[in-house]
């Protein structure tokens, strides 16, 4: 078994049960790309069994704190069964789940959402990489499932030194599908979608979109980076049941063509007229600032951008691109109006967000009343010992 000694001093973390080892805390050691390693402090003594990773900056994840534990196929098929098992303690009001969250359910680098009878995997670390082939089976047998698509092909993945990697590992069937979520049909496709094809992260906030809107009785509506519709079909829902079909409207924003059909295709599967909504092919920023200069203004506001900073050395940057998108939803949104706002970025804390939005809202001469603080669905949870597990966060702020 091959050893990772720390430097002394950094053994803190992982008493913590904080998965991560840096490159920099290592002394010596090391071992193939996804191999276990044992992790000790600066005196010898055992901290964690790990994947070792020869390329990331994280240099090691841990599998398990316990030093009688064997890292083997059984550990990950009760790993898997574990996390499976756990959505059962969540409401989730959708037949499209999060089954494995990372990190946050002992699995470092896989990520595994359910969409119906489809499995669709992301394997991000040369750790889960090497027991790919004991993990998709775990998978199968735990959720009774034939299909499971991987869309191993972003970012992370490169930075593990693996080749991006995607298709059927088990079955065969459409990329394309129609999940339930809430009351309403949303379509998707596992192949060409974001991540690994749907944002289901933002299932309760689109429940709570509809809500508000149904409850204020909004009737203008602009959902900024709408991608597939998610929020415009939310926002619809609610004009529909405040008795406002026909009358409200929703403007819905993205920079990609094949988004903005998927998202038009969303609106009218439930159901909405056409003239109940429309979708611009453009720029948020540049929209932004055309309907200000054009003097509109709407009763609800969705922004909820891309990931504008990966990591905390991008956060001062990604700070003025949040700041300026909030400025100039805070001078479109009419008294009374209310803001949805979000921030996906793992380098952007939820102090900072607020802080962030809060300046914005002074630039615009605005102020408003915080209703709600907002994180991803219950199933992306984050646990006690790895925060960062909940990156994304939000903010419902009511103009006054």
């Amino acid at each position: 078994m091959k050893t990772l000694r720390l430097r002394e001093g950094k053994e803190r973390s992982l008493q913590r049960h904080h998965p991560w080892i840096f490159e920099s805390a290592i002394a010596k050691g090391g071992g193939d790309a996804g191999e276990t390693v044992r992790v000790e402090s600066h005196d010898g003594k055992f901290l964690a069994w790990a994947g070792f990773s020869p390329s990331s900056k994280i240099r090691a994840r841990a599998w398990s704190f316990d030093e009688a534990v064997r890292i083997d196929a059984s550990f990950f098929v009760a790993a898997v069964a574990r996390a499976v098992n756990a959505r059962a303690h969540f409401d989730i009001q959708s037949d499209g789940v999060r089954l494995v969250h990372g990190e946050s359910d002992g699995i470092p680098g896989l990520i595994v959402d359910q969409y119906g009878d489809t499995l669709v995997a992301q394997f991000l670390f040369c750790g889960v990489e090497r027991w790919k082939s004991v993990i998709v089976q775990a998978l199968l047998d735990a959720t009774g499932l034939s299909k499971l698509y991987e869309r191993s092909d972003t970012g992370p993945r490169a930075l593990e030194g693996l080749p991006a990697s995607t298709g059927w590992l088990a079955g065969e069937g459409p990329t394309e599908l129609v999940i339930r979520e809430h009351s309403w049909q949303l379509g998707l496709d596992i192949a060409e979608g974001h991540k690994t094809g749907f944002y289901l992260d933002q299932r309760d906030s689109r429940k709570k979109m509809a809500d508000v809107t149904q409850r204020l009785g909004l009737q203008r509506v602009l959902n900024c980076y709408c991608y597939t519709g998610g929020f415009s079909v939310a926002a619809l829902a609610g004009m529909r049941a405040a008795g406002l079909e026909g009358v409200g409207h929703v403007t819905s924003i993205d920079s990609s063509g094949p988004s903005l059909e998927r998202a038009r295709a969303n609106v009218a599967r439930n159901g909405f007229a056409n003239s109940s909504a429309d979708f611009m092919d453009a720029d948020v920023n540049a929209s932004l600032r055309q309907f200000g200069a054009e003097g509109r203004t709407f009763d609800g506001i969705v922004l909820d951008p891309p990931k504008f900073a990966p990591t905390v050395a991008h956060a001062e940057r990604a700070a003025r691109a949040y700041k300026d998108i909030n400025r100039l939803a805070f001078k479109l949104l009419a008294p009374g109006g209310v803001l949805f706002t979000y921030s996906c970025s793992g380098g952007i804390s939820p102090d900072l967000f607020h802080k962030i939005v809060a300046s914005a809202g002074n630039d615009a001469g605005v102020d408003g009343f915080i209703t709600d603080r907002l994180s991803g669905a219950p199933d992306h949870s984050a646990t006690l010992s790895f925060p960062e597990g909940e990156y994304l966060k939000g903010l419902v702020v009511v103009r006054r």
